[in-house]
């Protein structure tokens, strides 16, 4: 019986909805939520990636960070297409997932990020406020006190953003608002002084994006220039102190994909290509410090969409996420080691 097979099992349900936003008639697959651990060994799989242990929560377009040894992923849609506002907590020592404090709202396609032992979760599709309506919140997350605090608005109210700490900083860029699919702006929050400021514009607009901070740059690769289709193979990066640069484009165009970052080299996995035939992303690539290409890792075992992604030493974790174009979900947690 594959992983797959057995994280699925006789608990498959297909349900066909309607995607809020995008206007198209899409299958949803799901194996429910439930308690999940395991002995942090993990089955190997045929190619390097190891199977570990599935999520309490069966979602897509996610967001996803690391704080030590715990992974906290955060909202997206469930299996029946809603929004939701659940956190589900990793400890990847133990291999065991648990659930946390709820987000006090409920969105998709949110950033998430880490800075100083706190999580944080900016914007993302609001559907409680509209069709197509994009939340301009901050929150912030105390892990010890297991709180949420709403802190100052965001400028721009957004979602499917790169968002991640260079320093003692947080940076947002790119996205989508209600009337912008192409966006283009940075703004940079200081936590010490709850305040934003507006930074140079990123020179590609695009939306599903992630975000990697290596050499106190941020990288934001691929995305889509659209509302729906189209992937990029752009790759731009950002400093604080010289703004923004090209780098060397993707091997394969995405959109919709993780990014993390290992022993300095950015590591980009997943996605989706939409449209006939579309599929999700299998192909793994990596660019190291100074190089001209990117390289080829191994190929995910179980490709999928809107999932998060985090490293941790020479590791990478792909989490959730929708293993078929559109609104997809899945509870799959894999994980490959970098040589």
């Amino acid at each position: 019986m594959t992983s797959v097979a057995r994280r699925t099992g006789a608990r498959l349900a297909v349900t066909a909805v309607l995607a809020a936003g995008f206007g198209t008639l899409i299958v949803v697959s799901a194996d429910g939520d439930g308690n999940a651990g395991g002995d942090g060994a993990g089955q190997r799989l045929a190619n390097g990636w190891v199977d570990l242990a599935p999520s309490v929560f069966a979602r897509t377009e996610v967001g996803a960070a690391r704080i030590r040894n715990r992974v906290y992923v955060v909202g997206g849609f469930n299996a029946g297409g809603g929004t939701t506002s659940r956190v589900a907590r990793y400890d990847i020592d133990r291999d065991r997932w648990r659930r946390v404090r709820r987000l006090p709202i409920a969105v998709n396609h949110a950033g998430v990020a880490a800075l100083g032992r706190k999580l944080y979760v900016l914007g993302g599709n609001w559907p409680a406020r509209g069709a197509s309506a994009k939340s301009p919140r901050l929150y912030r997350y105390a892990p010890k006190r297991n709180r949420w605090r709403r802190l100052r608005n965001a400028p721009t109210a957004r979602s499917a953003m790169a968002f991640a700490a260079i320093g003692r900083r947080l940076y947002a860029a790119g996205g989508s608002t209600a009337g912008d699919p192409r966006l283009r702006t940075l703004e940079v929050y200081n936590p010490r002084r709850n305040r934003w400021r507006r930074g140079p514009a990123m020179p590609t607009g695009r939306n599903h994006v992630p975000a990697a901070v290596t050499g106190k740059r941020l990288y934001v690769t691929g995305g889509r220039p659209g509302p729906v289709a189209g992937n990029l193979d752009t790759v731009e990066s950002f400093s604080p102190g010289a703004g923004w640069r090209a780098e060397p484009a993707l091997t394969t165009a995405r959109s919709g994909h993780a990014a993390a970052v290992t022993r300095g080299r950015i590591v980009v996995f997943g996605g989706e290509e939409l449209g006939a035939g579309g599929t999700t992303i299998a192909p793994v690539e990596m660019l190291a410090p100074g190089a001209s290409n990117w390289t080829a890792l191994a190929d995910m075992t179980t490709p999928r969409h809107g999932l998060g992604g985090v490293s941790r030493g020479t590791r990478i974790f792909s989490l959730e996420g929708g293993p078929q174009p559109g609104l997809t979900v899945s509870r799959t947690l894999e994980a490959l080691n970098v040589p």
